[in-house]
């Protein structure tokens, strides 16, 4: 992330691409991920989660630098579409090895405590990011691929011996467990509201550094900014978590969409640049420390026996497809009606999802019992 965090300002700046064009081709790479992320998902749920893992972050490591290549649209595209293809596997698998190895009572807080970890080492990385790719994206494109190295070393060493996977009760072909997320009701109700949450990250890590950019903000202010929304969810989200465990995932999820709403409507309404950033990034992470443990874990609840692996890529499905869409709306707003227009239409939509979340919150709580039972 400390790499994507700056890529549309250096297709945009750096390369000449059109704020559009790059737009769309994080939409196509986030689209097929999610596309493909039920399928990987549901053969996790099979062959187990390991194997998949290993090999996505190497290949990760060898296809990430390879931006630097990118000249044009047409290798923007295929740079685009093959990193689509290899993290399709991350989200769901990964998500669905974490459930695995957390007792059900504590699944939230495991996620939380993963999201800390993950939150930490983003606040590591993106504020120096910032200033190396002020000095050249070369270094930075090093740095990232040494990251993805790392991680692959981690699960070759670190995951020795048997892993626990929840057997089906059913026994329906694999390619019935992969679209079977698809067909499920109250999944896609819950879907069809909640990607409020994935869209709005995408707006902070794709969109926020190019509107801040667009402002006259440098790229080292624009890093050190959002990896301080980090470190409030890294201190804040374990026992936020914790409190939140009793009344499960979906009781707070309205609630959390509020400051997410409130973030851009600070970006529309503070006129100074800096100050409109530095609160709106600290309002979004107070919904942060909510939404990024409670939505894998209302999924976890969704999905029945065995299917975790395919819910989690059904969410993923849902996730990318939000958060890559985020880039190429705002650019399209941003031409049509400028920056603030953008940042209102957001808040106005987010509002209205946390009323809906708060809603059917009861009837989704029904649902997961149903599962359980």
């Amino acid at each position: 992330m400390s790499l994507v965090t700056f890529l549309g300002i250096y297709y945009v700046r750096e390369a000449g691409i059109a704020l559009a064009t790059v737009g769309l081709a994080f939409l196509c790479e986030n689209l097929l991920r999610g596309l493909l992320a039920p399928m990987f998902g549901a053969w996790s749920d099979r062959i187990g989660r390991r194997a998949l893992l290993l090999g996505a972050s190497l290949a990760t490591a060898a296809i990430l630098p390879c931006f630097l290549l990118v000249t044009g649209p047409l290798t923007l595209f295929a740079w685009s579409l093959a990193m689509g293809v290899v993290s399709a596997v991350k989200m769901p698998v990964g998500t669905a090895l974490l459930l695995d190895l957390a007792p059900a009572d504590r699944r939230q807080s495991v996620l939380a405590l993963n999201y800390t970890v993950v939150s930490v080492a983003y606040t590591l990385a993106v504020s120096p990011a910032g200033y190396v790719a002020e000095q050249g994206y070369g270094l930075l494109a090093v740095l990232s691929t040494a990251g993805y190295l790392a991680v692959a070393a981690l699960y070759f060493f670190g995951l020795r011996g048997p892993l626990p996977l929840e057997v089906s009760r059913s026994e329906s072909t694999f390619l019935k467990e992969t679209i079977s997320v698809l067909r499920d009701r109250v999944f896609l109700a819950f879907a069809s509201i909640a990607f409020v949450f994935p869209f709005s990250m995408g707006l902070i890590a794709f969109t926020t550094p190019l509107f801040a950019a667009d402002q006259g903000l440098g790229e080292g202010f624009i890093g050190l900014v959002i990896g301080a929304n980090s470190i409030i969810v890294a201190l804040l989200a374990l026992p936020v978590a914790g409190r939140m465990e009793q009344a499960g995932p979906f009781r707070w999820l309205g609630w959390a969409a509020l400051p997410v709403a409130a973030c851009f409507a600070c970006y529309a309404w503070i006129p100074h640049a800096g100050a409109a950033l530095i609160a709106g990034i600290a309002i979004f992470s107070f919904g942060e420390i909510v939404f990024s443990s409670a939505v894998p874990a209302a999924v976890a609840r969704l999905a029945p026996r065995g299917r975790r692996g395919a819910y989690q890529g059904g969410w993923t499905l849902v996730g990318s497809f939000s958060m890559g869409s985020a880039l190429f709306v705002s650019g399209l707003l941003r031409d049509a009606i400028g920056w603030s227009g953008a940042w209102m239409i957001y808040t106005l939509l987010i509002f209205l999802a946390a009323l809906l979340l708060l809603f059917a919150r009861e009837r989704f709580l029904r649902a997961a019992t149903l599962n359980t039972t």
